[in-house]
């Protein structure tokens, strides 16, 4: 860019900070010596994140051309990385509105640059055969390219990166099932790339000549087919060879839905990826290397991104996941406070018990719940819950965690969200389930007038309609045995893990 800063210190608005790539690209540019400002619908959820000290966060949303315009203001580069992927009917006229909307402000403000990251097209089909989640990308990356303003669109098909929705079901599917039969579709063509390679690109693009306004295909070294990326997983991961049968009458609509029962990626979310896999999806062009050369002379490989994105879970150190986004139609309603809510019913399950264990020990048990720990109740009875949310288009228990150990605000955590989190005191949870209402999770560790430990918990339910009120009233018999007996074994644990740190010293 002829602007006077040179390849440093521009100013960037990052849109989708919450989501997987936006939540990566923000600490890259930081560190690559740029200002960031995040534009974000709950600004709260970033406030946990390593870099948020260093980023600017306001609040907005993409489809209000108004927040959109004041957060463009003295912004040299933009990134848009937000899409409606899993939002249902609808979702491509969503993504047509926000991405006019962005187009529209960028040149209004003067922005010298739009990047986009979009989904690698098929070349020779027409548009109106490919899937909705094709279609929709390649129209917003015509939307922005359209804007007048110099955009780079970088187009990307498979990523494969630790926490990615693409890792994460090539790693379920080849880990759990030794024997697949499988759609037809993993005999297609692919060209995945590392979640390092489209970091670099996505940074690198911010100062491409002005004259460069233009889509760039970009991928890993290597072309292969979905089974072959399933056989080089299992041989990276050192498993057992998996036999794979392909079955042409598995359609992308079945096929998403058995994903969804073998993976933790909902069926709204496999369907779209599933339905990119029809058509073989191969670089036709490595331009954006004469812009921003590779690093040894090639992109990172199939084999290497995999390895890493192994070691980075194997860790525990996954920065970001396909499920750091908000679910799409998951509850954004406040929190109802016991004075003064005035919202209707709201149904409360609480529970208080005295703990022979400090404050910090109990919080740790606290802040450990969910995922491989469990909920401290009744497992079958969660394992069930979890079950039905899947089968009714849910998100079930197999989301988990994304660090054993640390909790931030907007983990998703099974089919909850971490909506609040006072370090040693307090944890929110918000329910993402399929419901007839909102709920929430609070769990505490206090201490008392008299020194000594408490653990308080509440359960809250806002039931939406008669539905929602037979909903609480069905399940209400059932709390003291899971409610109850989660308190119980909370407490019950971390006194017995205080007992053991005390024997120990």
């Amino acid at each position: 860019m002829d602007s006077g800063k040179g390849a440093r210190g521009l100013r960037c608005l990052v849109t989708g900070a919450s989501g997987y790539i936006g939540g990566r690209l923000v600490p890259e540019l930081l560190d690559a010596g740029h200002r960031v400002r995040c534009l974000a619908r709950s600004p709260e959820k970033l406030r946990d994140h390593p870099w948020a000290g260093r980023a600017e966060v306001v609040r907005g949303d993409a489809s209000d051309a108004g927040s959109v315009g004041a957060a463009m203001e003295g912004i040299d580069v933009a990134y848009y990385l937000i899409h409606a992927l899993g939002t249902g009917r609808g979702f491509e006229e969503t993504d047509r509105k926000a991405a006019r909307i962005f187009a529209e402000q960028a040149r209004a403000a003067g922005v010298r640059r739009i990047v986009y990251l979009g989904g690698l097209t098929p070349e020779g089909i027409p548009e109106a055969e490919l899937s909705p989640h094709l279609r929709s990308r390649a129209e917003v990356g015509r939307i922005l390219l359209e804007s007048g303003v110099p955009t780079t669109v970088l187009r990307a098909a498979v990523i494969i990166g630790s926490g990615s929705a693409s890792f994460e079901m090539l790693r379920y599917l080849t880990e759990r099932l030794p024997v697949m039969v499988t759609p037809s579709w993993v005999r297609t063509r692919i060209q995945p790339i590392a979640v390092r390679d489209v970091l670099r690109y996505l940074v690198g693009s911010a100062t491409l000549p002005d004259e460069v306004s233009r889509a760039f295909d970009i991928g890993g070294p290597d072309v292969v087919t979905y089974a072959d990326m399933m056989r080089r997983y299992a041989a990276v991961a050192k498993l057992p060879h998996r036999l794979i049968v392909p079955v042409p009458m598995l359609t992308p609509r079945l096929s998403s839905h058995w994903v969804g029962l073998v993976t933790p990626v909902p069926a709204s979310i496999a369907r779209p990826l599933a339905e990119s896999l029809r058509h073989e999806v191969v670089c036709h062009e490595h331009d954006i290397a004469r812009y921003v050369p590779d690093e040894h002379g090639v992109p990172i490989g199939f084999d290497t991104a995999l390895a890493l994105a192994l070691e980075r879970v194997k860790e525990a150190q996954v920065s970001t996941r396909w499920s750091s986004a908000s679910l799409p139609g998951a509850p954004s309603d406040p929190l109802p406070t016991d004075p003064d809510w005035a919202g209707g019913s709201l149904y409360t399950d609480r529970r208080e018990r005295t703990v022979e264990a400090s404050p910090q020990a109990l919080w740790r048990v606290v802040e450990g719940v969910g995922g491989d720990n469990g909920w401290y109740s009744f497992p079958l009875a969660w394992a069930v819950r979890g079950w039905l949310d899947r089968l009714v288009g849910g998100v079930g228990l197999r989301r988990g965690r994304r660090d054993a150990q640390r909790l931030r605000v907007g983990d998703s955590l099974d089919f909850w969200r971490v909506e609040e989190i006072e370090p040693g005191r307090l944890l929110r949870l918000r329910a993402e389930m399929r419901l007839p209402g909102l709920a929430w999770l609070e769990m505490y560790a206090e201490e008392d007038g008299k020194g000594r430990t408490r653990y308080r918990q509440r359960a809250l339910f806002h039931p939406h309609g008669l539905l929602g009120h037979a909903y609480w009233w069905s399940v209400s018999p059932f709390h003291a045995l899971v409610f109850g007996g989660m308190a119980r074994n909370i407490t019950r644990t971390a006194e017995q893990r205080a007992a053991g740190t005390t024997r120990k010293s």
